[in-house]
């Protein structure tokens, strides 16, 4: 439990750290006509594809230009910097066909604007639309004026495979119509067509998925839409129980904005920020109207991979409940236990973006005499003081910094304990007002962007840029905050500005945590009413409380480890064994080019991907998860 000096710019073992650019040179031609030259540019670059001549495509990019491409070039996930990385790429393969400037709206439409939130630094944007060999897409295409030449070029651009030829998603005028008409003998209705597909009784999944949470219903919502069947399994009683059985006062710190799921947004007049139990009941009815094939209480008890088939062979033991009413009185509740054996061709492991919970393992934890010890993840909530129990007159400990380690001192502060926070390492910190305004605001709000086109401009960015964005953010970030981070210090609560200045969203890609988005627990810290102890090593726990190796000890009726998880390869080798798990890389992090190591592309083991992370992250990968599942399975990515 040691302290971790400089922990601001820590980030997952074995990845890339990838710093920020500097902006490039603001346009000195702002009143040129954009249109014009995106269409100039765009003609060329057809051109040069049509006759596959890629020296002439690198040649329309700036010398250090980025090519980010999501599927669409290769079926891999790829970002590529410089014109001779750029043209070894597109040489080595190339799928994309032909671009098309997307004037479909004003946010969409080539424009110039300033690509810094915080520096003059103008170019011209546009969206594009894309043919492939396979399918069709769009991206986001950025261009900068020369300085030496005045010459307009590429700075970046973003391709990205939304749909393949024959297997376009049944929307709008592609929906189905949903029932047989005329005298069909034995006709089955919706409701009997459903229990058969779920139950798989005579059919096997094409995908298995396991964790029925955000990344396994959004993925298995993106499998049913391109007619893969796919079965999901949770070990919960119920759809959404990964939230529900969580600490009393979680609430989601992102708006609603930023987390719709896919096919299915968050009616307008959903709370900005969504209690968990709301986000139970939501996931829920999700998988009901998506119609997703579910199985809870159930788990994965033995798997192998045959190479000869390209199939596992996996048992899942299911548990089942039924109720029967014998009298008017009277009902019958009876449990049954089943096992079965499939054979999918592929298994997404879905049981969230880290893996087991880290509880420490202290000398002493044994001894506690109190009434609760254990990780954030088992933390049923304060309980309320004794009747007539002054305040204060109990003591929680709550060991870590970040959001759960907030919520919960901020839960045992509303019941009147005494409260010490543990701070091992410093924090990232902004107000959630600043989030709403500045950092998440400015492409998901009420009047922002369709969501789609706010995860194209976001993860239209080459990583690096990406980073000077966030970077740039911060910076008016904790000018907004300066105020309350000041009373943060001077209260004895380190902080940090996130990798490289990068602020919460790049410490979340790189290290998975480390940061807290305030919703009030910042300012009590402040005034005194959570007191906190950093940077201090934990040596032993007492029958009353912790050890430091300062000395010091504190007196605790209940500790809470909000220590975080582990990597989800450790997960995998719990699930999975030894044999895969050591064939997987590590999972989280960047790789050399920026793309996120192993979850959501090739884990390193055949059919087995990993998918999780936030609610906007599995809203957007969880498409390019599922068209890799579909090319694999149409041997389209041979």
């Amino acid at each position: 439990m040691a302290s971790t000096e400089n922990s601001s710019q820590r980030i997952e073992p074995g990845s890339s750290r990838l710093p920020p650019v500097a902006w490039p040179a603001s346009a000195t031609d702002t009143s040129v006509d954009a249109s014009a030259t995106a269409a100039r540019i765009i003609t060329s670059l057809n051109q040069a594809l049509s006759a596959k001549n890629y020296r002439a495509v690198a040649d329309l990019f700036v010398e250090d230009g980025f090519w980010r491409d999501h599927l669409a070039v290769t079926w891999d996930l790829r970002t590529l910097r410089g014109r001779a990385n750029i043209l070894t790429f597109l040489e080595a393969k190339c799928n994309l066909t032909s671009i098309e400037i997307d004037s479909s709206s004003d946010i969409r439409k080539p424009q110039v604007a300033s690509f810094s939130p915080t520096e003059d630094v103008k170019g011209i944007y546009f969206f594009i639309t894309l043919t492939t060999i396979h399918g069709s897409g769009r991206g986001v295409v950025h261009l900068v004026q020369e300085p030496d030449s005045s010459e307009w070029k590429i700075w970046t651009i973003f391709t990205s495979l939304d749909e393949v030829n024959g297997h376009e998603e049944p929307l709008g005028a592609r929906r189905t119509k949903g029932v047989q008409h005329g005298g069909l003998p034995g006709r089955k209705n919706w409701l009997a067509k459903r229990q058969h597909a779920t139950e798989f009784i005579d059919s096997e999944p094409a995908v298995l998925i396991i964790g029925a949470g955000q990344a396994g219903l959004t993925a298995a919502a993106r499998l049913k839409m391109l007619n893969i069947p796919t079965l999901v399994i949770d070990r919960h009683p119920n759809v959404g129980d990964s939230w529900r059985k969580r600490y009393d006062q979680l609430v989601l710190h992102d708006p609603v904005w930023y987390d719709h799921l896919p096919y299915l947004d968050f009616p307008a007049w959903w709370p900005v920020f969504t209690p968990k139990d709301k986000v139970a009941d939501w996931f829920d009815s999700y998988a009901k109207l998506l119609e997703l094939d579910i199985w809870m209480s159930s788990e994965l008890t033995s798997s192998t991979y045959d190479t000869s088939t390209n199939r596992w062979t996996v048992t899942i033991t299911r548990s089942t409940t039924t109720t029967t009413t014998t009298t008017t009185t009277t009902t019958t509740t009876t449990t049954t236990n089943e096992t079965r054996t499939l054979h999918p061709r592929h298994i997404i492991q879905a049981t969230g973006h880290s893996g087991p919970k880290n509880l420490p393992s202290i000398p002493g934890m044994s001894t506690f005499g109190g009434t609760t010890l254990c990780h954030s993840s088992d933390f049923p909530g304060a309980s309320p003081l004794p009747p007539a129990s002054p305040a204060g007159s109990k003591h929680a400990i709550v060991v870590g910094a970040c959001n759960s380690a907030h919520d919960i001192c901020q839960d045992y502060h509303e019941h009147g304990y005494s409260v010490t926070m543990i701070q091992r390492s410093s924090t990232c910190v902004l107000t959630s007002a600043a989030a709403l305004k500045l950092v998440v605001g400015p492409l998901y709000s009420e009047s922002g962007p369709p969501v789609e086109d706010a995860d194209l401009l976001v993860w239209g960015w080459p990583t690096p840029i990406l980073k000077t964005v966030q970077a740039d953010l911060t910076k008016l970030q904790v000018a907004h905050d300066a105020e309350l981070l000041s009373g943060l210090e001077k209260a004895g609560f380190k902080l940090d500005r996130g990798v490289d200045g990068g602020g919460i969203f790049t410490k979340y890609l790189q290290r998975g945590g480390g940061y807290y988005i305030d919703v009030g627990t910042s300012q009590l810290i402040v005034d005194g009413n959570i007191k906190v102890k950093q940077g201090v090593e934990i040596t032993e726990v007492l029958p009353h409380g912790l050890r430091f190796a300062d000395g010091t000890e504190l007196e605790a009726d209940e500790i809470v480890f909000a220590t975080g998880y582990a990597n989800m390869r450790t997960q995998a080798r719990l699930i999975f064994g030894d044999e895969v798990a050591d064939r997987v890389g590590d999972v989280w992090g960047y790789d050399e080019e920026g793309e996120m190591r192993t979850i959501w592309t090739k884990s390193g083991h055949p059919g087995l991907w990993f998918h999780g992370g936030n609610l906007a992250l599995c809203r957007y990968y969880s498409r390019v998860l599922a068209l890799q599942i579909l090319a694999d399975l149409e041997g389209l990515d041979k």
